[in-house]
């Protein structure tokens, strides 16, 4: 172990917002590699850590110790998941390699793979239908014609039961599609969300084609890069765009709830700190229509933004993360059990991962004397093979 440098913000910081201590960080890789994703098993035993080294780290949320590495795709991961309740130690990760692939991460093994085909990548999936047997994917595929090459944009869809490809949309979006979900007790409508700026709704019940099973399409009018679902019945939809521009939107009525063009500018108002230059997602607790923005800066902080979108402003932040990170932050899994994570967390708020390929660990505790850093001797893995991505388009 050894003693991390205490980088505190000098700016001063209203006593109304609460600031979270560093508790620990790790050291995923070293040189250029960096973190894209990280999700929790569903009894927050591990925490799966995706990499830009094509790889699957898994780590337990409690104590960061290493548990094990799942290492087969080709080429970059795009989504991580565990997400089969009744296989509640499978994690699933989809690749622009074109695969979709099942670990077992009591083994660190993968136990199958789904392929979309030659040259095709997979931006996206989510498990759902009317009996849960569904996985639905987003993707695109580059054809060569008479010396021309053609781009096909599809949602593609898996009975994972069998591993038998059972349906495909194609003629929605002509731009890749960055996000695909099943509607929280919805479970046979899915959402897509699209650069072409388009969000539509479908009906995955019976025999699913272009036809008959597109039920609405919302027009965000920007490329897309998050979406998610909150309030009651899950009903709202707030999308993110890669202009950093927040909408919310009621995706039942296709009727727009809020426009925050200038979202990043009214959040960097909100405090004394660095300018917020992007943000990372938007957390709900799980009820109510509670929401916030997640936004950063490129020095690494990170501000939990209340979104008050009936009046279409966000307030200051309600939890400042600082001192952990040194560049622009990917990811942020909450923990706190006000948030649905396990209550033996004990005190810990959260963990985060980033472009300098650290995991940090905060504490929802004021003391200062748990900012320690440490790095396992077992993860000094340098990649052979280290390739920038632009932020905003991951995939």
């Amino acid at each position: 172990m050894e003693e991390a440098m205490e980088m505190e913000v000098e700016h001063p910081i209203p006593n109304s917002i609460k600031r979270f201590g560093l508790k620990n960080s790790i050291q995923t890789n070293f040189g250029d590699d960096y973190v894209f994703q990280i999700v929790p098993k569903d009894d927050w035993t591990s925490m799966a850590v995706s990499l830009s080294t094509n790889s699957v780290k898994l780590y337990s949320p409690m104590t960061g110790q290493y548990q094990g590495e799942c290492k087969g795709h080709s080429d970059t991961i795009n989504q991580i998941a565990f997400s089969v309740s009744s296989a509640p130690h499978v994690l699933h990760s989809c690749s622009s390699d074109g695969t979709i692939r099942a670990w077992d991460t009591r083994i660190f093994r993968q136990v199958s793979c789904m392929s979309a085909g030659y040259s095709q990548e997979i931006f996206s999936f989510s498990f759902g239908g009317s009996s849960d047997n569904l996985l639905a994917a987003g993707s695109k595929s580059q054809v060569l014609r008479f010396e021309f090459v053609f781009f096909s944009i599809e949602i593609l869809f898996w009975d994972w039961r069998t591993e038998k490809q059972v349906a495909f949309l194609e003629e929605s979006h002509v731009e890749d599609i960055t996000q695909v979900h099943f509607v929280p007790g919805h479970r046979n409508k899915l959402l897509s969300a699209s650069v072409d700026g388009l969000m539509c709704m479908f009906n995955t019940d019976g025999d699913i084609n272009d036809d008959d099973h597109l039920e609405s399409v919302i027009n965000v009018g920007t490329s897309i890069g998050k979406v998610g679902f909150f309030g009651d019945n899950y009903q709202k939809l707030w999308c993110l765009t890669h202009i950093e521009s927040l909408s919310i939107w009621d995706w039942k009525d296709e009727r727009n709830e809020s426009n925050i063009p200038e979202a990043r500018s009214l959040a960097s108002d909100s405090w004394a700190l660095d300018h917020v230059d992007y943000f990372i997602d938007c957390h709900y607790p799980g009820e109510g229509e509670s929401l916030w923005a997640i936004g950063g800066t490129n020095g690494g902080a990170l501000g939990y933004f209340p979104v008050n979108y009936r009046e279409g402003t966000i307030g200051s932040p309600e939890a400042i993360l600082g001192g952990g990170h040194t560049g622009v932050v990917r990811s942020v899994l909450p923990m706190s059990s006000m948030n649905g994570g396990p209550a033996q967390s004990r005190g810990i708020f959260g963990w985060t991962g980033g472009e300098d390929g650290r995991l940090c660990c905060w504490s929802s505790n004021n003391s200062i004397e748990v900012n320690r850093a440490w790095i396992s001797e077992a993860l000094v893995m340098r990649s052979s093979k280290s390739r920038k991505k632009n932020r905003r388009h991951p995939y």
